[in-house]
């Protein structure tokens, strides 16, 4: 896709997507998440991938905002600047959407520092495993003079650690080092930075493992939940899914007689 950002495929059925440049601690830099952006993209209409992690390169994991070296923003041509500007959060904000809309589920792999859109892109992947010693989260914005909300923060993480939590990271702008981020659930797991990559694939290798529309309408029905108007409404809607499942497939009847012949369940689906 790009230098900036790595495609690979470590485990069969896993996908890293590493943003690649370290020199400026993976800066959101147009340059760097237009293909970022598209690589999820086309990764999530590869039916071959089952689970996505994805990281920084070097000792980051993203700075955040690229103040001295931004990039060039594409399809600007004949834009005043306040239009420019609308493109480029729109731009930055489709980065999160398009990882929140990906059919694999998504692990960010959090190797060092997630500050300002950092945090965001790793509150728009699923699950998130923080390299212990290394990573720490930033609400920045607050300590530039701006708003710490941008590109969905302040919707994502209320949801994930709750609101006074919320609250607190973002008006005072201070760090979450990864053992307070696994203790305040921003992060599953603090792992030692050595085996992080291995604990997400080992996630990610599980995760493949299960029944294909299963994983991924569980995915959807968990983000579905934090937009529902009601228990009952979204009740039905788990309910569905579930019925979907269970009435298309054999899965069902597979993990049954597995279980009996003492063997791992094969999902055919």
């Amino acid at each position: 896709m790009s230098e900036f950002v790595l495609v690979e495929r470590p485990r069969p059925h896993v996908a890293l997507v590493t943003l690649n440049r370290p020199e400026r601690m993976n800066a959101m830099a147009f340059d760097v998440m237009v293909p970022f952006r598209d690589a999820l993209a086309e990764l999530s209409h590869d039916n071959g991938v089952r689970a996505v992690v994805v990281t920084g390169a070097g000792r980051g994991f993203c700075s955040g905002a690229d103040q001295e070296s931004p990039g060039r923003i594409p399809g600007i041509e004949g834009l005043t600047v306040s239009t420019i500007a609308l493109r480029s959060m729109e731009l930055l904000d489709d980065v999160v959407r398009t990882l929140r809309r990906m059919r694999q589920p998504v692990i960010a792999a959090v190797n060092g520092p997630a500050i300002g859109g950092g945090l965001c892109l790793a509150l728009a992947a699923d699950v998130r495993y923080a390299a212990s010693g290394a990573a720490y989260f930033r609400a920045a914005g607050i300590n530039n003079g701006l708003t710490a909300s941008e590109l969905g923060l302040s919707y994502l993480l209320p949801r994930a650690i709750g609101s006074s939590r919320a609250f607190e990271i973002m008006l005072s702008g201070r760090d979450v080092d990864a053992a307070e981020a696994e203790r305040i659930g921003l992060v599953s797991r603090a792992v030692a930075p050595d085996g992080l990559l291995d604990a997400c694939y080992a996630l990610a290798e599980r995760i493949t493992a299960f029944s294909r529309p299963g994983v991924e309408l569980t995915k959807r029905m968990l983000w579905a939940a934090l937009d529902a108007g009601s228990l009952e409404a979204h009740m039905d809607h788990e309910g569905l899914g579930q019925l979907f499942v269970r009435l298309t497939t054999r899965n069902f009847e597979e993990a049954t007689a597995a279980r009996k012949q003492g063997r791992p369940p094969k999902f055919a689906d």
